[in-house]
């Protein structure tokens, strides 16, 4: 019971300092008040790690180290009650990298997701719809120009989605495995 609320907790948080990174990534509106939240979370977190962890051009390492730490922390948590077998500070750490991709790939799809009900809602306009467009928006840009509109019906984000899936219940694991088995 408590693991649960740790792992929800430390997601959670993960989750918040990946959106960070990807604000900054895609230079969204940080005038926005959603964006000013998540700046305001994650600042205590962010701003002790851009002391060793400098942004390299739109890329807030900071925020991406923070996310990997937080759910590397889970790792030690969940090790230190004795619910996981020990494989070693790299292994915990290098699956905690595949966590944070993971919660990448949950972000765009939520995403694309929220963006798609937004516009049969008529509620594109909406301040959190509008930044959520922005981080969403370079992802579905690629599929767009490859996959043309079928009439009025723009089957891209489908296709988006369908890759994003792929990448999270295939290549994910099969790369987290392989490193796994290299890492033993």
């Amino acid at each position: 019971m408590i693991i649960d609320i740790i792992k929800i907790v430390t997601d959670l948080f993960a989750v918040l300092l990946i959106f960070r990174m990807l604000l900054q990534l895609v230079q969204a509106d940080f005038f926005n008040p959603l964006s000013q939240a998540v700046l305001k979370t994650t600042a205590p977190v962010v701003e002790p790690l851009h002391k060793i962890c400098p942004t390299i051009r739109n890329l807030n390492t900071a925020a991406l180290m923070g996310a990997i730490i937080s759910k590397w922390l889970y790792y030690w948590i969940i090790l230190a009650s004795g619910k996981l077998i020990y494989l070693g500070i790299g292994a915990h750490f290098f699956v905690a990298i595949f966590d944070v991709l993971g919660l990448v790939t949950e972000i765009y799809f939520w995403g694309i997701v929220i963006i798609a009900l937004a516009s049969w809602l008529q509620a594109l306009h909406h301040p959190h719809v509008r930044l959520l467009g922005e981080i969403v928006e370079p992802y579905l840009n690629p599929f767009r120009r490859i996959i043309p509109p079928i009439g009025i019906i723009d089957i891209s984000s489908m296709v988006a989605i369908i890759t994003l899936l792929m990448i999270q219940a295939r290549l994910l694991p099969l790369l987290k495995s392989m490193l796994l088995q290299i890492l033993s």
